[in-house]
């Protein structure tokens, strides 16, 4: 029985994966997510529902559209998939909880956010804003310890970006800046931290890895919104583990 929940929140996870894919392509540019219905961005042919299972639509069509032949970007079925994965990691670490709510909120924001980091460098109010208010209203069902320590993180998480931006002069985009707002309100002053710490550590990593494939120096623009996503999946599941580890390699 176990399994098969985790096989439903899976599939529940890459239906609502190409869902998200929708959303952080459109609403930055300010587009209906209903209309008009999807199309092949080369030869703008309407997707039928083969095309549109998720994940394995692709895998079928071998990543190339049905009509023209171009090739289909990779990041849509991934993106998929590891909504999927998440979802059933959400289930198998935290079960039936106010917790897991909290969860399923806090990943669906990072998925569109890294989407539309992705595509457009930007993670706007759009997207942030419409999570802010339920993601709260979550904490405070499923709170943290103590209670008030998701609003000092989220003044801790904005004040830390924003000082950031000021010192660095435009280093730290406004979107990056409101979402750790929102990250301290889910995780709490010291994950918020930490999560900043591991995103730096991602996300020079990863971007070590780009400039050197692109060939291009400097000049290549590199979205940060992934790399927060990661570090704070990883610190909301983990958090606490780490901070343990680290504190016991002092004791």
């Amino acid at each position: 029985m176990e399994y098969v929940i985790l096989g439903l929140f899976f599939i529940y996870g890459i239906v609502l994966g190409s869902f998200f894919n929708v959303v952080g392509l459109r609403v930055p540019k300010k587009q209906s997510i209903a209309l008009p219905p999807s199309s092949c961005t080369t030869c703008d042919r309407k997707l039928g529902i083969l095309d549109l299972i998720p994940v394995f639509s692709y895998l079928f069509l071998k990543g190339k559209c049905r009509g023209c032949g171009s090739k289909i970007s990779f990041i849509y079925p991934f993106i998929e998939f590891m909504t999927g994965i998440l979802f059933a990691l959400s289930y198998y670490i935290l079960g039936f909880s106010p917790e897991l709510v909290v969860a399923i909120l806090f990943i669906s924001m990072l998925v569109i956010i890294t989407v539309s980091d992705i595509a457009y460098m930007l993670i706007p109010n759009r997207i942030l804003l419409p999570f802010a208010i339920p993601l709260y209203i979550a904490r405070l069902l499923s709170p943290l310890a103590p209670w008030w320590d998701g609003l000092l993180g989220a003044v801790v998480g904005f004040g830390v970006l924003y000082l950031i931006a000021v010192v660095s002069k435009g280093g730290m985009g406004g979107g990056d800046i409101k979402l750790f707002f929102v990250l301290g309100l889910v995780l709490g002053t010291i994950n918020t931290l930490l999560t900043l710490f591991l995103a730096a550590l991602i996300g020079t990593i990863l971007g070590l890895i780009i400039l050197k494939r692109s060939g291009q120096g400097r000049k290549t623009p590199i979205p940060f919104g992934p790399s927060i996503a990661l570090a704070a999946v990883i610190v909301f599941f983990w958090g606490s583990q780490l901070v343990g580890w680290y504190g016991n390699l002092f004791s």
